[in-house]
Parts: C-alpha cells; sequence; structure tokens
C-alpha cells in the first residue's frame, strides 16, 4: 500500500514460483523479495531471476528479518542489489527506490 501510494505500480506474489511467473509477465523496474518464500525460496528466486539477461538492469532487494553480516554476503552473492531488514523503515525504502529511479 504504501508503494502505491508513493506512485509505485506494484505486483504480489505470495510463493518463490508465482514471483517468477509475477516477473515474467510484469517486467519490474525493482523486485522487493522475502528471502524466507515457500516453495523456493528467495537466494534461488534471485538467482533464476538474475539467470535471465533480460533481468540485468532490475533492482532486486532482499527484504528479510535475517541481518547477520553472513546472511547480507549470501544475498550479495546470489545477485541482490540491497540488503533490508524487517521492519523495513518505509522512508529508507522510499528514498532507495527514488533514488534507482533516478539514475
Amino acid at each position: 500500500m504504501l508503494l502505491e501510494l508513493a506512485g509505485y505500480e506494484i505486483r504480489v506474489a505470495y510463493d518463490g514460483l508465482a514471483a517468477l511467473d509475477a516477473v515474467a509477465e510484469f517486467h519490474p523496474d525493482a523486485i522487493l523479495l522475502d528471502i524466507g518464500l515457500p516453495l523456493l525460496n528467495g537466494y534461488d528466486v534471485c538467482r533464476r531471476i538474475r539467470d535471465e539477461p533480460a533481468n540485468a538492469g532490475v533492482l532486486i532487494v532482499a527484504v528479510t528479518g535475517w541481518g547477520q553480516e553472513r546472511d547480507r554476503q549470501r544475498s550479495r552473492s546470489v545477485g541482490f542489489d540491497e540488503h533490508l531488514v524487517k521492519p523495513v523503515d518505509p522512508t529508507e525504502l522510499l528514498q532507495l527506490l527514488a533514488e534507482r529511479s533516478s539514475s
């Protein structure tokens, strides 16, 4: 809802497989992806998204309760651009998306 109020067009997926389908259909500029998704975890979803050359410029943000340094390193290793720990600061999220939109 926050992102819609800020003018972003969004799609929601409740599991990893649905997330892959949504990316293929919607072609987003940015993806907020939970690590602990059912059916296919966020690490695997990110890896598959990055495997597609058309998604090379997509911003992918891990949104997770896992915030240790090893979690952040793992996120980077599979292709996440950013790693935000829940609860996410709405101002930080909007600033991140705005910075990406302007670049």
